[in-house]
């Protein structure tokens, strides 16, 4: 089973970290969650302005953010025939502001970019953090998976719940 990434990075903005990473770092998580079916995701690394612009249009929130999941598909969706890859769905991370971010949590932009992709997925898989008890499932679900990545330092209890109120 091979799962599928496109991954796209805007004229002038930085890819965090490499494509052969990402694509690590999504199918061990996929692995760890015990999903069977092929799937794909969409990863978008953008600038400021087009984060803002679909923070606004999909979220009713017009200022800048890290990361935005758009989901699209569950894996254990029933109308889905066998074997048929699962469409997750799309995840579009601002880069410049992910680089600030890093600063004030003191990582390192790398780092940062691995811990978005992960929350990232983990929303198209269907965990949120809208309330405290799914924050804390969240928060878990995302300190044991950073724990199986290289990092750049220690991420081990970074607070995840920074995204709750987002």
């Amino acid at each position: 089973m091979a799962h599928e990434y496109d991954i796209s990075c805007d004229d002038g903005v930085e890819l965090l970290v490499n494509e052969q990473e990402i694509e690590a770092i999504f199918d061990l998580v996929l692995k760890e969650e015990g999903i069977t079916r092929p799937c794909m995701v969409s990863i978008s690394f953008v600038s400021n302005e087009r984060i803002q612009k679909l923070n606004a249009d999909w979220r009713g929130q017009d200022k800048p953010t890290d990361v935005i999941s758009l989901e699209c598909e569950r894996p254990d969706e029933p109308g889905l025939g066998e074997g048929v890859p699962c469409e997750l769905g799309d995840i579009v991370i601002a880069s410049e502001y992910v680089v600030q971010q890093a600063v004030g949590f003191g990582t390192t932009a790398a780092d940062e970019c691995r811990m978005l992709l992960i929350h990232g997925l983990l929303h198209l898989l269907g965990y949120d953090h809208l309330e405290d008890a799914e924050a804390e499932e969240m928060e878990a679900r995302e300190d044991e998976l950073l724990q199986l990545i290289h990092t750049d330092g220690d991420l081990a209890r970074v607070n995840f719940t920074r995204h709750k109120d987002d």
